[in-house]
């Protein structure tokens, strides 16, 4: 049976190695800030709440993979990218152009600084964390030299947290500071198809009152339930009608789960099970082989559907997602949970 480091938000991400591949993170996200476009100085205020200052508009940008879909998304690419994957293997990057982009890491918490420096830098673009106030890469837990990449140019980001579509705008308004060009070039139609799947969704959630929907995360050892404080997307689908229940005891020191052994899976009985999509193939068939993953009524029944976690950056991915999504609620039965 194949093993991988679970990459659960932060911290979480240390030297857990089981069966099932998870990868992400959570927190809360601030209203987007203004920022200022011009040939002499460039500022920009960042989700920490520092406010970023270079003498020029920086070109020389390197960017978490997840960020860095955006700023493509609106003609702006950077010269190098790190990320918890390949960029192949990325979702946000499904599509883009990554020729001459310098790949300086496809693992949590390792970064080639060295070859990072070699890019001379004027920016870094990555998510701030709130909660665990730091941004993507360089949490606690990385390897120390990794966040020694903060060294090398200022680092600025969105946070994720209280809506995904806030993370989005974010990045859409820091991408026009730079100059990129958010009316004239693909973003512009990926928004459009995006506010016409949130319609589509908010119509789907209205047509079936009282469904209930859970998140979830499987592990060998446990399976974690999403809490939706911590969740971007799980609040923004709160919001457009869909009951995303949330867990009774979130763990203290790590509030993004509440962490069930398997004894404990049937604690929560949903109508649909929202399951993280960051799992492979191989972990699905041995997730069918936990005897107490049946015990949850909505997956006996087949009720289980794909959770965009932590992963969505723009609104071509979150349009795609909700699309899908709405259609799978409208399918769904309201009368399999408790």
């Amino acid at each position: 049976m194949r093993t991988k480091p679970l990459l659960l938000p932060g911290a979480l991400a240390v030297a857990l190695t089981l069966s099932f591949s998870l990868a992400g993170c959570g927190s809360s996200a601030d209203d987007s800030p203004g920022g200022s476009k011009a040939e002499g100085p460039w500022s920009y205020e960042s989700a920490s709440g520092e406010t970023v200052e270079v003498d020029h508009t920086p070109e020389r940008i390197i960017a978490h993979s997840d960020e860095a879909a955006t700023l493509l998304s609106y003609g702006i690419k950077p010269v190098g990218i790190y990320g918890n994957e390949d960029p192949k293997d990325n979702k946000n990057l499904a599509g883009y152009d990554l020729s001459g982009i310098e790949v300086l890491g496809t693992e949590w918490g390792d970064v080639d600084v060295e070859k990072a420096a070699a890019l001379n830098p004027d920016l870094i673009v990555a998510d701030w964390w709130p909660a665990e106030k730091a941004y993507s890469g360089l949490e606690e837990g990385v390897k120390a030299k990794s966040k020694k990449l903060a060294e090398l140019a200022p680092v600025i980001g969105g946070a994720q947290g209280t809506s995904l579509v806030d993370t989005i705008a974010y990045y859409e308004g820091l991408a026009e500071s730079l100059g990129g060009d958010v009316e004239d070039t693909d973003g512009a139609e990926d928004k459009a198809a995006f506010d016409a799947a949130v319609k589509k969704f908010d119509a789907a959630a209205a047509a079936k009152p009282g469904l209930t929907a859970m998140a979830m995360a499987p592990s060998k050892d446990l399976l974690y339930v999403a809490n939706p404080t911590y969740a971007p997307e799980l609040l923004d689908f709160q919001k457009w009608g869909l009951d995303v229940l949330t867990p009774s005891k979130p763990d203290p020191s790590f509030p993004y789960w509440e962490n069930l052994s398997w004894e404990k899976a049937d604690k929560y009985q949903p109508d649909l099970v929202l399951l993280d999509d960051r799992i492979t193939d191989a972990d699905y068939a041995a997730l069918a082989k936990q005897p107490t993953w049946q015990s949850i009524k909505a997956v006996e029944a087949g009720a289980v559907v794909k959770w965009p976690a932590y992963w969505v950056h723009t609104y071509k991915a979150y349009a795609e997602q909700l699309d899908r999504l709405a259609d799978e609620i409208e399918d769904a039965r309201t009368d399999i949970g408790s």
